[in-house]
């Protein structure tokens, strides 16, 4: 199979879709591999350190989506990048598609086989190529939202860990799964006042035995988040419903009951955010302000860690990359039914279940 590797163009986008050592092991098994010159300046690997590796080196995106019949990325597609997708293409990438109707109708219109990363499933029904990037968006978010609490920041002033005789940043993490429980590693390990809030009693029961009664832990209701907002310094939040839009759980009106100069941190702005007031920012510029309270959402947060994101995330996908290119899409997908869950668009329709009923396409 051709394999095309083009430069992430999001803005202030640094990671890329396949790393040296998997294109090797590509070349090995006889596949030819397309990387745009420069799509690894991002994570310190040179066109030649890609050469090396077997791969052919094309001056622009358009030779490699030309030359490539499988396009591996990391971000959804941008406009310009859709517009190059034909029908023979396979894009093999995260797509978020529930709350971004431009870009399913797009891949429509291409007819284009689109897999996206967030929606495959292991046998245990764990999302394993989103786990590395919730692990580090997680972490991000403890360290993003103690940075935006400092006074330069436009931050209430607090250092999250108080110290001794001055009480600690009360945070707040909404929901358990991947990415809430990396926050609250990292805000307890940071010695915050830390409660999470889940649905599952389970989960609620087995993050309590995990941190030995250093992180308090909340069954979700809007009541239950009403309350603890009131005196919230950091609010993260960590929702998901897989391929679906994320719930809203902090309504407009909710902002006017928190104190000024609070933070609140949107990890689930790739599906719609899940606060009202959300809306997706970039790196370049991070954070707006609503009725007081500073708001970070942007979309692609573990960009700003290339390094550690792309290894991370290759190492997660080389698998399934290898069974598409090796088997090619129908017999990978049919041989395992929990990477046939990534399948979101196939011959000009969406696919996926929870994509069909969030977009009504």
């Amino acid at each position: 199979m051709k394999i095309g590797v083009p430069k992430e163009i999001k803005t202030l986008e640094f990671r890329v879709g396949l790393v040296p050592p998997v294109v090797h092991q590509l070349t090995v098994y006889g596949h030819q591999v397309f990387v745009e010159t420069g799509a690894g300046a991002g994570i310190g690997q040179s066109d030649d350190d890609y050469k090396k590796a077997g791969a052919t080196i094309l001056p622009n995106a358009d030779e490699v989506f030309k030359a490539a019949d499988m396009i591996v990325k990391v971000k959804e597609p941008q406009a310009v990048e859709i517009a190059r997708l034909t029908p023979r293409h396979i894009l093999f990438t995260y797509l978020h598609l529930a709350p971004d109707p431009e870009q399913a109708k797009g891949l429509m219109k291409s007819g284009a086989t689109a897999i996206a990363y967030e929606t495959i499933t292991d046998a245990k029904g764990r999302l394993p190529l989103l786990a590395p990037m919730s692990q580090v968006a997680g972490r991000m978010a403890t360290q993003v939202g103690a940075a935006l609490l400092l006074k330069p920041a436009g931050g209430r002033g607090m250092l999250i860990g108080g110290v001794p005789g001055v009480p600690p940043a009360k945070v707040l993490i909404l929901g358990g799964g991947v990415s809430g429980e990396h926050a609250a590693e990292m805000a307890v390990g940071m010695r915050a006042d830390v409660t999470l809030f889940d649905i599952s009693p389970a989960r609620l029961e087995q993050l309590d035995e995990q941190f030995a009664g250093r992180l308090k832990t909340v069954f979700s209701t809007h009541h239950a988040i009403g309350e603890a907002i009131t005196d919230a310094d950091l609010v993260i939040g960590c929702v998901l419903l897989p391929g679906a839009s994320a719930p809203k759980l902090i309504k407009r009106e909710d902002l006017k009951r928190m104190r000024k100069g609070s933070v609140l941190v949107d990890v689930a702005i790739d599906q719609g955010g899940c606060f009202e007031t959300s809306r997706p920012t970039t790196h370049a510029d991070p954070t707006f302000v609503v009725d007081g309270i500073i708001h970070y959402c942007v979309a692609n947060m573990p960009g700003a860690a290339p390094l550690t994101s792309t290894y991370a995330l290759g190492a997660a996908t080389a698998p399934y990359v290898y069974a598409l290119a090796n088997l090619g899409v129908d017999a990978a997908l049919a041989a395992d039914p929990g990477f046939a869950k990534g399948l979101n668009v196939r011959g000009g329709k969406i696919t996926h279940p929870a994509v069909i009923e969030s977009l009504k396409l």
